[in-house]
């Protein structure tokens, strides 16, 4: 790497990569963005059908960097207070003690976040944006860092709900694992037979190593030719005659953000067009709406497309 960058620390990440993996195969890809997302300070939202893997990779990044770790399945019958906590009567001392809810972690894993009610999933709106949560007018900051780590089914699975834009709208970005290759799979089936092949996550990196990951992310220099690119493909968004809600201000600095993750990732100092074309459509995909498709209804293969299409009319600069 070619900026001062602690050279244990990066050694860190790279074994923190490899122990990931060795939980979830064949998904290096999808391992990378989370794993830039968390270095961006984002949350992490998975679609996916049940039963490939997202539980699964939630635990492997708590174990690999030594997150504590809660999670919490969303049903119907779940209530805002399970996610915050709330206050009990001590009938020995007559006051009322705060209870902590299931968010009081660094990683939360909330597991079909699209099958609770609107009110729960709001629940979670304070604590993925200030990283505190307020109950009874007493504010109570979230342990540092802290990560929402979502999974969702598919829109239209029984008993599913769409998520309100201003819930997608905290997601740093919006990734799906899909079936493992058949080369993968027979990997995983072979480990899961034999329990001696399956090996342990171990924790390689700190609370405090990914606070020290997530400032030098954050001292990643970006050009006016970087802001000003990536504003006009945000802006180009808001003018397409395809799309009924472009990309929001919120999804210009989760860009930014991810796009620094992306060039400390790759060992350099700065960010470079490359990186904004690499994470642009994981983060704003789901922060845009085309006109006549059913909303959010719309496949996010088709969502992915339009934004190439939008992203390819505006000019690339040229960084010296």
């Amino acid at each position: 790497m070619d900026f001062n960058m602690d050279k244990e620390l990066i050694r860190k990440i790279k074994l923190a990569i490899t122990e990931i993996k060795k939980a979830v195969i064949g998904k290096d890809d999808v391992i990378i963005k989370i794993l830039m997302a968390i270095c961006a300070g984002g949350h992490v939202l998975l679609e996916d059908i049940p039963g490939v893997g997202k539980t699964t990779m939630a635990l492997a990044f708590s174990n690999a960097l030594s997150l504590k770790y809660n999670r919490m399945q969303f049903t119907s019958d779940v209530m805002p207070a399970d996610v915050t906590g709330f206050n009990m009567l001590n009938r020995a001392s007559g006051e009322f003690e705060f209870r902590s809810g299931a968010v009081f972690c660094n990683l939360f894993l909330a597991d079909e976040i699209n099958r609770t009610s609107s009110k729960t999933q709001s629940a979670l709106l304070e604590a993925m944006e200030e990283g505190s949560v307020t109950v009874d007018g007493v504010t109570r900051m979230l342990p540092r860092p802290f990560v929402v780590l979502a999974t969702q089914n598919p829109v239209g699975s029984a008993g599913t709900q769409l998520l309100p834009e201003s819930q997608l709208d905290r997601f740093m970005v919006k990734l799906s694992m899909g079936y493992p290759d058949v080369k993968s799979e027979a990997a995983i089936l072979k480990a899961k037979a034999s329990k001696a092949a399956m090996q342990p996550v171990r924790p390689v990196m700190t609370a405090a190593d990914l606070s020290t990951v997530r400032a030098a992310a954050e001292n990643i220099f970006v050009s006016d030719e970087i802001y000003d690119y990536i504003a006009a493909v945000s802006y180009a968004t808001r003018n397409d005659s395809r799309l009924e809600l472009g990309v929001s201000t919120r999804g210009s600095i989760a860009v930014t953000q991810m796009a620094k993750a992306a060039a400390m990732l790759k060992g350099r100092s700065y960010v470079i067009p490359e990186d904004v074309l690499l994470v642009y459509g994981d983060t704003c995909a789901h922060r845009i709406i085309p006109k006549g498709m059913g909303g959010r209804a719309v496949s996010d293969t088709d969502s992915h497309a339009l934004l190439s299409n939008i992203i390819r009319s505006v000019p690339i600069p040229k960084i010296g």
